[in-house]
């Protein structure tokens, strides 16, 4: 089976991660700030802040921004339900953007209708969360420009795009949000095993989403309320949770950020390649914006006639490629349609979700493999 995503573990990733093993440190040792200032030297921002995952990363984020009960909180229905489920997490609310058809993401012109019609209705959102859909960034000069008017803070849920640029800057420099998160799953760009990172340019964000990854505990003698203690003593300030990163993951996270580019440069190698050869056939691949250079974490079609899509995607499963589908709109979700959504709410996004297939993409993706995978496409199109 070719998968549709696969980690790329060097000798020099496994080397690494066994001279922590022998180390005194597995975890809360020096390679998760070693690991934190990569990240953040790589982006370009001025923090970054790991975690156990990236749903941890976001769920701090909420917190951090102090989302609570009845703050209103919008994201993209294309995602995984994380980019959702974080600010449920904390008590908000949640509604949904519609995206834009060729590319799944977030639609600017969609989110400006609904703020003004919020702002009409005095319920416009406290914090919104876009989401850089296979690798490249939403529109996020214009997202923020919006939150300036509009006064709402943005979480770049950047979970699909380490590596990538928008307008020629790194994502995560923040230019354009309060914080943005990355996901080092396995089938990631670069992997931690489970593990993800927040970065943010706010010394005062950063504190928050340190102290609170660890629950809401201190021994930082210029915050502790008790100064009469001896240096073994600790307060807890917060109610936090133990969403640490371990030096394991860490480690690792660092042997393969030296690869990023790397990967990166591979999988658009071969996401160019699949255009060439998918020319012609019914259907069309995510559009990618002019200003983005992309990660492709995922690599998306889009069929022309998506009443044809399970009859592909069950063929190409039964000839051994291993094809998925992101994502299904997360309020279709049983869940969510518990809180009151249904289906119709967002058509873009519907449309999208009914015609898309991911096919497989990953750094080691042999050529013989891609032509597998076009030679069984055009045998079921």
């Amino acid at each position: 089976m070719i998968p549709y995503g696969k980690q790329n573990i060097s000798q020099a990733d496994i080397d690494a991660v066994v001279n922590t093993l022998k180390s005194d440190f597995l975890t809360q040792g020096p390679q998760v700030p070693e690991f934190e200032s990569a990240i953040a030297s790589y982006c370009g921002a001025n923090f970054a802040i790991a975690a156990s995952n990236a749903t941890a990363c976001l769920h701090l984020a909420c917190l951090a921004l102090d989302v609570g009960v009845g703050d209103r909180i919008w994201t993209s229905p294309i995602s995984f339900v994380a980019s959702s489920n974080c600010a449920l997490y904390c008590g908000g609310e949640v509604d949904f953007v519609d995206v834009e058809p060729e590319s799944g993401l977030m639609c600017t012109v969609a989110l400006r209708n609904k703020l003004e019609q919020a702002k009409k209705l005095n319920c416009l959102p406290k914090v919104v969360i876009p989401v850089h859909l296979t690798g490249q960034s939403c529109d996020m000069l214009q997202i923020a420009e919006l939150a300036k008017h509009y006064n709402f803070k943005i979480i770049e849920d950047a979970s699909h795009a380490i590596g990538a640029t928008y307008l020629q800057a790194s994502v995560g420099k923040c230019q354009y949000s309060d914080i943005c998160v990355f996901s080092f799953h396995p089938v990631k760009i670069i992997t931690t095993g489970e593990g993800g990172v927040a970065t943010t340019n706010c010394k005062k964000l950063a504190k928050k989403l340190s102290h609170l990854r660890s629950h809401g505990i201190t021994k930082d003698p210029t915050l502790i309320n008790d100064k009469n203690q001896g240096s073994w003593y600790y307060e807890q300030m917060a109610l936090g949770f133990n969403y640490r990163m371990t030096d394991l993951q860490a480690t690792l996270g660092s042997s393969q950020l030296t690869r990023l580019d790397s990967f990166v440069s591979r999988r658009n190698q071969l996401a160019s390649r699949y255009k060439q050869l998918l020319k012609g056939l019914p259907l069309s691949c995510v559009n990618i914006h002019t200003e983005n250079y992309s990660s492709y974490h995922l690599f998306i079609i889009l069929l022309d006639d998506s009443t044809k899509r399970r009859a592909v995607f069950e063929h190409l499963k039964e000839n051994g490629i291993g094809v998925n589908v992101h994502y299904i709109p997360i309020y279709w979700q049983p869940y969510y349609q518990a809180l009151g959504f249904e289906k119709g709410y967002c058509k873009s996004a519907e449309h999208f979700y009914e015609s898309i297939i991911t096919l497989p993409l990953y750094p080691e993706l042999q050529t013989h493999e891609q032509d597998k995978v076009i030679e069984q496409l055009k045998a079921c199109l």
